[in-house]
């Protein structure tokens, strides 16, 4: 945990590095122009202008070390690396998987309502595509929508999640699947609390693994550890 709040640490001190260098060049030509030309110009203004440019594009801008994108902390999100997982073939997963996992992710079947195993757990921890092990959602984006499946205000990273239209039963609505596993998760809704963002993923339990938050690092996960102490 400690190497993990150390490199986060370390990342974020580059970017205040980075912040000055870029105020510096932002500011450099207003100097030279203010001793070489007889018109007069703010310097300060010039300054807090390229100050505030370095910020956002500093800030808003992806670590990197290594030339490679690393997990990134963003209040309860993170970046997920998707060449760390692997869809099995469909023979492994038979093996590996439920029945009711495997026709759920793999045939989009749902599971029933309130007679699920996560759909009113409190656990801290994280949930995983139970087919690859990529890491899904936070139980910190974990609420009691009442629908009888999890339901979570976001995934840990956007980019984890595919949506696709879905019209079957004579609805449309919007499908989730998990990016590496394709696995079928469950569908969003846009009746989630607006104070969150106004999203609902209504996702079954059985496309679901939990790690606990004292498991994370013994399973692999240990830099998620980084959400949970905010």
């Amino acid at each position: 945990m400690g190497c993990v709040c150390c490199r986060y640490w370390l990342l974020k001190s580059r970017k205040i590095i980075l912040v000055l260098l870029w105020a510096f060049v932002g500011i450099l030509p207003a100097l030279v122009l203010r001793f070489t030309s007889t018109k007069r110009f703010d310097v300060r203004s010039s300054f807090r202008v390229a100050l505030a440019f370095s910020l956002i594009i500093i800030i808003s801008a992806p670590e990197t070390e290594g030339g490679a994108l690393v997990q990134t902390i963003t209040d309860t999100q993170m970046i997920v690396d998707s060449t760390q997982y692997v869809l099995p073939s469909k023979e492994e997963l038979h093996g590996k998987l439920t029945d009711i996992q495997f026709k759920v992710t793999q045939n989009a079947a749902t599971e029933p309502p309130f007679h699920n195993e996560f759909y009113d757990s409190k656990a801290v921890g994280i949930y995983v595509d139970v087919a690859t092990g990529e890491p899904l959602f936070s139980s910190l984006d974990k609420y009691d929508s009442g629908c009888g499946w999890p339901s979570f205000t976001r995934p840990i990273d956007p980019a984890v999640i595919l949506e696709k239209k879905d019209t079957s039963h004579g609805m449309i609505r919007t499908e989730v699947r998990s990016r590496v596993g394709d696995s079928h998760l469950g569908h969003v809704f846009d009746d989630g609390p607006q104070s969150k963002g106004g999203l609902r993923y209504c996702i079954n339990s059985a496309a679901l693994r939990f790690i606990p938050l004292a498991d994370l690092e013994k399973e692999g996960y240990g830099v998620y550890e980084a959400l949970f102490t905010r």
